[in-house]
């Protein structure tokens, strides 16, 4: 989980502002990176994470995502951008073999320590996602997985589709299960449509945290609003065969304005009876040779 979990990250539309529509391409990489870090620092202190709760459980993937992964037990997994790698851990409790990859030293640092602390076997490295495939030197896994807030970082999901098919198996199953860019097109009370659902420029805003909204704690961000069209292209486009495509009108996490919770723990935007889609899911394989 990103939100960036989740991670991520992201752009959420909690104190969201825009402050500039052009930007300099070697600059997102930078900016983004600055704002994780400091964000890390704020989410392991933040009741939303609970991290206290986790240490003693270890346990913080959505069911969701449980039942699209299946199995894990002795799968080698590949988690990208995993953030300080609480999801990442509980698949390793759960018996995975697993690497979380993160762009921020705070969150790789907090993962590794977290690791230790737990007695589990994950492995964490820190570099931009679309280095991952040199920098874990052409290793292959059963899975790749990624999840909530993920996508909005990357400015070139064709690019984005070429890492997880150089770093899937033959026959290995690529998983996500992110949050639906109809989200990104309201404001924060869902009342309004502000931005495009999804366009090639970015915004660059000034935001708080979604953890930390209430206090005037903002970092500057750039994020990009992709269509599922885009995100389904930068899969196909790299030989990956989509086998399932769901779309979910609750989230496991009350993040966004104006939500409602339901008796199953699960969260939906009061007074809309389903019809925004909150999530979205794909299931991919890399074809056996």
């Amino acid at each position: 989980m990103c939100f960036l979990h989740s991670s991520l990250w992201i752009g959420f539309n909690v104190g969201r502002r825009v402050i500039n529509k052009k930007y300099m391409m070697e600059d997102y990489y930078k900016i983004n990176k600055e704002a994780w870090n400091a964000r890390t620092k704020i989410h392991l202190y933040s009741s939303f994470y609970d991290l206290d709760k986790f240490k003693r459980e270890v346990k913080s993937v959505p069911d969701l995502d449980l039942s699209l992964l299946g199995d894990v037990r002795g799968k080698s997994i590949l988690h990208l951008q995993c953030h300080f790698g609480m999801d990442t851990l509980s698949l390793s409790k759960m018996g995975a073999n697993i690497v979380g990859v993160d762009f921020s030293e705070e969150a790789i640092q907090t993962a590794k320590s977290l690791n230790e602390e737990l007695g589990l076997n994950a492995q964490f490295c820190c570099c931009n996602i679309y280095d991952a495939p040199t920098v874990l030197k052409g290793q292959k896994f059963d899975i790749v997985y990624t999840s909530y807030g993920v996508v909005n970082w990357l400015p070139d999901l064709i690019q984005w589709g070429q890492v997880i098919s150089q770093t899937l198996k033959d026959g290995g199953k690529f998983v996500i299960v992110e949050f639906h860019p109809i989200l990104w097109m309201f404001n924060e009370e869902f009342s309004q449509v502000r931005y495009a659902y999804s366009r090639k420029e970015p915004y660059i805003v000034e935001e708080s945290t979604y953890t930390d909204s209430e206090n005037d704690n903002r970092q500057k961000t750039v994020t990009w609003n992709h269509g599922l069209a885009v995100v389904l292209n930068g899969l196909l486009n790299n030989d990956l065969q989509v086998q399932s495509f769901g779309e979910y009108d609750y989230s496991p996490f009350n993040l966004f304005g104006n939500m409602a919770a339901e008796k199953n723990g699960t969260f939906k935007v009061a007074g809309k009876n389903g019809e925004i889609p909150l999530l979205f899911s794909v299931v991919a394989v890399k074809p056996s040779k």
